[in-house]
């Protein structure tokens, strides 16, 4: 599997502190058959400009000194779009020295030029990819349609998947439309992985549904290769509920089994 979206370069954001915190969630990672993490701190697009680039590329050099042999590590950014028009096609931006941008609206809110922002930083030659647009207030599936045809990438927060919330209705009515093409952790160096979320899909999808959206969309992404579209997926609410206490059971006894 290959998570694009992480906050695990330690001190840097709101995400892990610390080395010694993100260290035990790359080993879980690793273990749970995780093979490539892009570290994403925050970055506002008005301070694209300023963004230091070399002082996190030291850091993640120590990160990769501890992390688990066999497990790639790359740095990237979640840029906020507080500023439009800002040009973000410098490499340094990019996930992993790709073309593709990680990027994510300000204030969880819809700005009213979304579509058109996403259609111009498409046009400018580097592709977005939208971070969890299932967190956005207001946001609708239509709307996700939308910033697809106008060339955004859309990845979703696996653990949105899970939940009871809008949030989470919303996540899986954009998996039912075929409109999701990766999910991603968004760990800040917490419990949240992709391994969770493989078990889940694993009883509601389909082998290469699976693959697109943990490993394969993933990889084209970080090799400027086009992406798959991924199926839709429905879930019914019961079998929902079944596999949610499945999926948070298998989690609490891995937990207990570490300890």
């Amino acid at each position: 599997m290959i998570d694009i979206h992480t906050h695990l370069l330690p001190g840097v954001d709101d995400g892990s502190p610390s080395i010694d915190v993100s260290l035990p969630v790359l080993q879980r990672f690793a273990a749970g058959g995780v093979d490539v993490v892009v570290c994403t701190p925050h970055l506002m697009a008005s301070k694209a400009v300023s963004a230091p680039y070399n002082q996190h590329a030291q850091i993640l050099a120590s990160l990769r000194e501890a992390a688990p042999a066999g497990l790639e590590l790359k740095l990237g950014w979640e840029i906020m779009l507080d500023t439009p028009g800002t040009d973000l096609r410098h490499p340094q931006l990019s996930l992993g020295g790709s073309k593709a941008v990680l990027v994510e609206f300000p204030r969880m809110s819809i700005p009213p030029n979304a579509t058109d922002e996403l259609f111009r930083l498409r046009t400018s030659g580097i592709l977005p990819v939208l971070a969890h647009p299932e967190r956005y207030v207001g946001c609708t599936v239509e709307q996700v349609g939308e910033w697809r045809q106008s060339g955004a990438t859309i990845q979703l927060d696996g653990a949105a998947l899970l939940g009871h919330h809008r949030m989470s209705e919303l996540a899986r009515a954009i998996l039912a439309r075929g409109y999701a093409d990766i999910i991603a952790s968004d760990t800040h160096g917490d419990s949240r992985s992709l391994i969770a979320v493989r078990d889940w899909l694993v009883e509601v999808g389909t082998a290469e549904q699976i693959d697109l959206l943990t490993n394969e969309n993933a990889r084209r992404l970080l090799a400027d290769e086009p992406l798959r579209a991924v199926p839709p997926l429905v879930v019914r609410q019961g079998m929902l509920d079944r596999l949610r206490r499945l999926v948070l059971g298998r989690a609490r006894s891995a937990g207990s089994t570490r300890q």
